[in-house]
């Protein structure tokens, strides 16, 4: 009985430790944007393509995501918690007066819309920085080719 009481205990318990499903990035759509009143900045990817737009008015360039690009992404998504973004403090107010563009992450993932608070471009909430960063490092490769 013993023997039994702790195979079914050991089952729940080991149940409860396993991580929740993993987030898969192919049916999801990122978009980060930063603008001020002179500056724009729309960065989109979706199944391994991703568009940037530097101007409102202007078409966006898109570009395949090299596959080693495309693997560390991945694992980045997969670590974000999408029900906290909503709740997520900018570490910095530059924004406020002109110090800084105004910055967003929106996520659509499984038919919800997952919107950051606004924040500081640069200087993005810890909980989302790797993320922010990877998603911006594509714009800094655009703009070296």
């Amino acid at each position: 009985m013993k023997l039994l009481s702790l195979l079914l205990l050991t089952l729940f318990l080991g149940k409860g430790c396993e991580n929740k499903a993993k987030q898969n990035i192919e049916t999801a759509q990122i978009t980060y944007t930063a603008n001020t009143r002179g500056y724009y900045q729309e960065i989109s990817i979706e199944k391994q393509i991703v568009s940037i737009k530097t101007d409102r008015k202007e078409e966006a360039v898109q570009i395949k995501i090299y596959d080693d690009d495309w693997k560390e992404l991945v694992e980045i998504f997969q670590e974000v918690d999408l029900e906290e973004i909503k709740d997520l403090k900018s570490p910095t107010e530059k924004r406020f007066y002109d110090g800084a563009a105004i910055a967003n992450l929106k996520i659509n993932y499984e038919g919800k819309s997952y919107e950051s608070q606004s924040f500081d471009h640069g200087f993005p909430p810890y909980e989302i920085k790797k993320i922010v960063t990877k998603i911006n490092s594509f714009a800094k490769q655009n703009d070296e080719n």
